[in-house]
């Protein structure tokens, strides 16, 4: 990619990231505005101003931490720790509770509409979609694996896990098989499965991978993959695979005559030999209409010098097989609003994912980045905006101190009570958790970023180089 593109990028992410910031408190600015509350800041952002100018007695800033936004609005709960003192000392007219209420629900209900808007135009245009979305097959199984002890094979098709029916393989709903396994909190995850036609069940011990640190805990994993046809996409010069003339396009469909439902297998075969005898591998090759075999037999690269022996397929293609999908506006924001609610659970149940798992501001920005590169990657990026704006909406609603949902119940208390809380005891209840609210952000960046560091790391890796042929 050019550095332009990596700009241009750049600049679409940081545009639309800024747009549902700005949707978000537009809401509560224009609620103030209609109910009569002094307005002293529109800020994106939190931090010290990077950018300020003031316009009709409102100051419109840009702060340099990029993780949300805010409207000071001084006859609210105030946050000093956020907003900063008020310069202007004047006394300010009282509103009611209501008009309290109204402001704060603004917020979430502007996110909530541009998440409806979004969603309209995916109903339009479509969100790409492939087969294996919808596959529960298995694809790879680690020959060490907790999966292969308990007897899964590549091939068979996941039917329940712990007793709960699954119908995807990807996490992003509650019916996936990857989600049921690291939400799942027995010492052995029951798994029923399809295969030549007969159901059985087997029971895995799931394994943590280990971490570092600075590393995010690793997650319940049994060492599975998800099926995909093992379609070659670039051959290195002068390797094996180049020598016995596979080429781009081409779909291995057997290993040592064994049928394979993922890529993984050629790749496993070959990490397997990186400490013992080098042997041939077979591939049965799919190329248009013909069908033949390659022997093919592993050899080290010059480079990296640490690479185990290879055949020198350095990619494999995803699924071409792409079609559109147009999901409901209501279909869209339900599966949204179900994924938080999910994740709120496996929170506050027996499973092992923790606030360490959840993503902040540095990973939605990574995804953004990520699918903006993608060639259809503007509709991923609707789909995705549609459960951002959605989860923005509700985790706002949430009744703490800082945010919409804590101003709701504030002023609920202030109507019942016929009075506001005291103001001293506000202030420190208010600058306390916006304090807390910066620190995990911080703390979450912190993961989320040295994630992103250590994946661009492994993309530019020394490249892979063999001996041109004697």
């Amino acid at each position: 990619m050019t550095i332009l593109r990596y700009i241009f990028v750049a600049l679409e992410v940081v545009l639309l990231f800024n747009l549902l910031i700005g949707v978000h408190e537009l809401g509560h600015f224009l609620a103030a505005r209609w109910r009569g509350l002094k307005v002293d800041r529109f800020a994106i952002w939190f931090g010290k101003p990077i950018w300020k100018k003031k316009i009709g007695g409102v100051e419109y800033a840009l702060g340099w931490i990029p993780a949300g936004g805010y409207v000071a609005l001084p006859q609210m709960a105030t946050m000093e720790a956020v907003e900063g003192k008020r310069e202007d000392a004047e006394p300010l007219p009282n509103v009611t509770p209501l008009d309290k209420i109204i402001v704060a629900f603004a917020g979430p209900l502007f996110s909530f509409l541009l998440a409806f808007v979004f969603a309209v135009i995916v109903w339009q245009v479509g969100k790409p979609s492939v087969e294996a979305d919808n596959s529960t097959t298995v694809g790879w199984v680690d020959p060490t694996g907790p999966a292969a002890k308990a007897g899964l094979l590549p091939g068979d098709t996941i039917l329940e896990i712990d007793g709960n029916a699954v119908h995807h393989f990807a996490p992003t709903t509650s019916d996936s098989v990857t989600w049921r396994i690291v939400t799942s909190t027995g010492t052995n995850i029951a798994i029923k499965y399809l295969r030549d036609g007969k159901e059985a069940t087997t029971f895995a011990v799931p394994f943590h991978r280990e971490t570092k640190w600075y590393q995010r805990k690793a997650l319940r994993q049994i060492l599975i993959t998800s099926a995909s046809k093992a379609t070659v996409f670039e051959v290195a010069t002068n390797s094996p695979a180049a020598l016995a003339g596979l080429k781009t396009g081409d779909e291995v469909l057997a290993l040592n005559g064994e049928k394979i439902y993922s890529p993984f297998a050629v790749d496993s075969a070959q990490e397997a030999m990186s400490n013992s005898v080098i042997k041939p591998l077979t591939l049965t090759v799919q190329r248009g209409a013909e069908k033949f075999d390659r022997t093919i037999t592993p050899v080290k690269p010059l480079s990296p010098t640490n690479a185990f022996p290879l055949i020198g397929i350095l990619s494999w293609q995803g699924d071409t097989n792409v079609m559109l999908v147009h999901p409901s506006p209501a279909e869209q924001i339900k599966q949204s609003a179900s994924q938080i609610f999910n994740t709120f659970g496996a929170l506050f149940s027996k499973s092992e994912i923790g606030v360490q798992q959840l993503g902040g501001a540095v990973m939605i920005i990574r995804v953004y980045s990520n699918l903006f590169q993608d060639e259809d990657g503007w509709r991923r990026v609707l789909w995705f905006s549609v459960i951002l704006n959605v989860n923005l909406a509700l985790l706002n609603m949430l009744p703490l101190p800082v945010l919409d949902g804590g101003h709701i119940t504030l002023s609920l208390i202030e109507w019942i009570r016929r009075r506001p809380v005291h103001a001293g005891i506000l202030n420190y209840i208010q600058n306390g958790f916006a304090a807390l609210l910066i620190t995990f952000m911080i703390y979450i960046a912190f993961f989320d970023t040295g994630d992103w560091v250590r994946s661009a790391h492994a993309e530019h890796e020394a490249p892979i180089i063999f001996a041109a042929p004697k």
